[in-house]
């Protein structure tokens, strides 16, 4: 465990994909706390871009331009020696791709292993690995949908990995089972001497850390609750439901998971709350009253919440990470005005 009692600012952190909506939220939150930043992107010009949003001098970048070569990590770990703490958020979340498993599983799956295979062979004074998984790696869709099971942090979803080259989205589900499935088979097999610690966000709401770029196209799952604002007083609210997580609880959690000795080796469920666009709509019709938005019907949420809504336990979780989530209406009210002011 990190001593808090230390100067942070001794601590240099690495964060790979560090440009991602959640990624620039854990950023922001290291430094906040006095750690020093090194993040990866794809570009020059997508570094620059983000040293401009961040403007901290503890903050600087590395371009790897693709995670799927062996040895994408080695020149920037051998670069960064300082380096004590690895926090890998990076992973292709894409729908618009023709090939699925060469654009989206296989990329997550190599790009998580060329990571902790250079963090054991180039960075041995790394002690500390985060990765960046997701509930979908924990619980089933579609056909694999169980209203009745409640999931905890223990569970794996039943997705084969011939079932996740149907299309985009199933995946992208595949790809954070198999990409963590190797990850533990890798701590398995290789026993390096760093710890690790999984990270499993739900829908991911909230602000953006910095500034809006695009308000029309955001990330994929605020893109959830945009779709909701994109419409009209009169429109169709479609029936629509999951769990949630604050973007901002999600990247405390990342820090907690590498700050505390209870975290190592487990898998954090980051769930809120459940949420219905209904309830997104009523949230924005309340709080925000000039809104278009039309007016969500809450009483169809109960039976949203059979047909889709998984049932969880994350108390566990909770334990560990010692601090509240935010709200729904936290979420989308922080969200909402954000992009009201963009």
């Amino acid at each position: 465990m990190i001593d808090m009692g230390i100067n942070t600012a001794s601590v240099m952190v690495f964060v790979s994909g560090a440009n991602g909506y959640i990624a620039q939220h854990v950023v922001k939150q290291l430094l906040a706390k006095g750690y020093t930043v090194v993040g990866s992107v794809r570009s020059e010009s997508k570094g620059d871009e983000l040293k401009l949003l961040i403007q901290n001098e503890k903050f600087s970048y590395e371009v790897i331009p693709t995670l799927s070569d062996k040895n994408a990590f080695d020149a920037a770990l051998k670069k960064h020696p300082e380096v004590t703490v690895f926090l890998h958020t990076a992973s292709p979340v894409s729908f618009a791709i023709e090939d699925v498993e060469n654009d989206l599983v296989k990329p997550a799956i190599e790009g998580t292993l060329n990571a902790l295979r250079s963090i054991k062979e180039h960075a041995p004074q790394i002690t500390r690995v985060v990765i960046t998984s997701s509930a979908v790696a924990m619980w089933g869709f579609g056909s694999h949908f169980d209203g009745n099971k409640v999931h905890d942090e223990l569970d794996w979803s039943p997705i084969t990995y011939e079932e996740g080259l149907a299309g985009a989205s199933f995946g992208y589900k595949s790809s954070k089972k198999y990409a963590e499935l190797a990850a533990h088979d890798f701590m398995t097999k290789e026993k390096p001497n760093f710890a690790i610690t999984y990270v499993h966000p739900t829908y991911t709401f909230g602000p953006q850390a910095y500034v809006v770029k695009d308000k029309k196209n955001l990330n994929l799952s605020n893109e959830i609750v945009n779709q909701v604002i994109k419409l009209g007083k009169d429109d169709e609210i479609p029936e629509h439901g999951n769990v949630f997580a604050d973007v901002r609880d999600v990247a405390q959690a990342h820090i907690v998971a590498f700050e505390s000795d209870e975290a190592i080796g487990q898998r954090l469920l980051l769930a809120s709350g459940d949420f219905t666009l209904d309830s997104v709509a009523e949230i924005i019709n309340r709080r925000f009253p000039h809104s278009n938005v039309p007016r969500g019907d809450v009483s169809r949420n109960e039976e949203i919440k059979k047909k889709m809504i998984h049932k969880y336990d994350n108390s566990k979780t909770r334990k560990i990470l010692g601090f509240e989530f935010k709200t729904l209406e936290e979420s989308i009210y922080d969200m909402v005005e954000q992009l009201d002011n963009a």
